[in-house]
């Protein structure tokens, strides 16, 4: 799919109370270590959990609560009409807190996957495929250094040429960014201090 914009950024529009109540929010909530895609079984050995970390070292809180899908889910919706994607979305999975403390990253990946979600019992699922990802910067710049969130225009599992973009503009606290969950993505290694941000996957049917 050639795209006229890989991704769209909103800079520091949300409320410094916004993010410091989710940091707040989440560390309250049972913190878990994070997954990659293929990875289903929560119960890992420790060789699964030293392989894991060879491509995913961060971890995660998930949250459901209205009150962050309200303040975020109009700018999902603006993007996708700013940037020319116009693609047809109608749900937003769970938001996935994710704190990458020092040495922690993850390395390239895309959100979204070949098969639809197969899950008959849920119909807010069911059918549908990732389609847009929103990445919200929940720290101030100065309570970290590195982390940086890094997109390749090309597969860099198949491609040597590298086209790699700095995500720079959602540095500030309260930034967000928005992209195409197939466009590949990374988070660079934090160097000190942690790093907080806010994703989340929202869904449509496949593309026609």
């Amino acid at each position: 799919m050639n795209l006229e914009n890989y991704y769209y950024y909103f800079k520091s529009v949300l409320p410094s109370r916004f993010c410091d109540d989710i940091i707040k929010y989440a560390k309250l909530q049972q913190e878990q270590i994070a997954l990659t895609g293929e990875i289903k079984n929560k119960n890992l050995s420790k060789e699964e959990i030293k392989n894991l970390k060879k491509s995913r070292n961060s971890n995660v809180v998930w949250l459901n609560d209205r009150w962050i899908y309200k303040e975020i889910q109009p700018y999902v919706s603006e993007a996708n009409k700013l940037a020319n994607w116009n693609f047809d979305w109608n749900w937003s999975e769970s938001c996935q807190f994710t704190k990458y403390k020092t040495g922690q990253y993850y390395h390239w990946h895309t959100d979204s996957w070949g098969n639809v979600y197969n899950n008959p019992e849920n119909i807010n699922t069911h059918g549908k495929i990732r389609k847009l990802s929103v990445t919200c910067t929940l720290s101030n710049p100065s309570e970290y250094e590195g982390g940086e969130l890094e997109f390749n225009f090309n597969n860099p599992q198949h491609s040597k040429r590298k086209n790699i973009k700095k995500c720079t503009e959602i540095l500030p606290k309260g930034s967000l960014v928005v992209f195409p969950s197939f466009v590949w993505h990374r988070v660079r290694p934090v160097k000190s201090g942690t790093r907080y941000s806010l994703v989340i996957w929202n869904l449509g049917y496949p593309f026609k």
